[in-house]
């Protein structure tokens, strides 16, 4: 990453949770957005994104096999979870899967977002 400012792949299917994300982002991040797992794998491949900020529940894929998708084809990027599940189980399964973080989609959650990928790409 040799930019002022991280490149993040969001990958959510809720136009309105990325531009909320987005807004959120604004001059911290810069946002790249895929609504589809295939989308976000063809991005990923494409290169420049420094982490990923990945919702579990996507047309074309459902739960872990989301994130150990991303993870397998991608292992040098951070991924966090970004879940509308406020489950601790869920964000223990994830970490145990190797995701760099999870965040839940909840009133609290939008401040969080770049210092969760700050956080995330330090630990890499």
């Amino acid at each position: 990453m040799n930019r002022t400012r991280p490149r993040v792949l969001l990958v959510e299917d809720s136009a309105m949770q990325a531009r909320l994300v987005s807004e959120f982002a604004r001059g911290e991040l810069d946002i790249a957005w895929a609504d589809r797992l295939s989308a976000a794998l063809e991005r990923l491949s494409a290169g420049g994104i420094d982490a990923v900020l990945l919702d579990l529940s996507l047309p074309d894929s459902f739960g872990m096999d989301t994130l150990e998708r991303i993870l397998r084809s991608h292992p040098g990027i951070p991924v966090i979870v970004f879940t509308g599940r406020d489950d601790e189980r869920v964000a223990a399964e994830a970490r145990a899967a190797g995701a760099a973080g999870v965040l839940f989609k909840d009133g609290r959650c939008w401040e969080k977002i770049a210092g969760a990928v700050r956080q995330a790409l330090e630990g890499r």
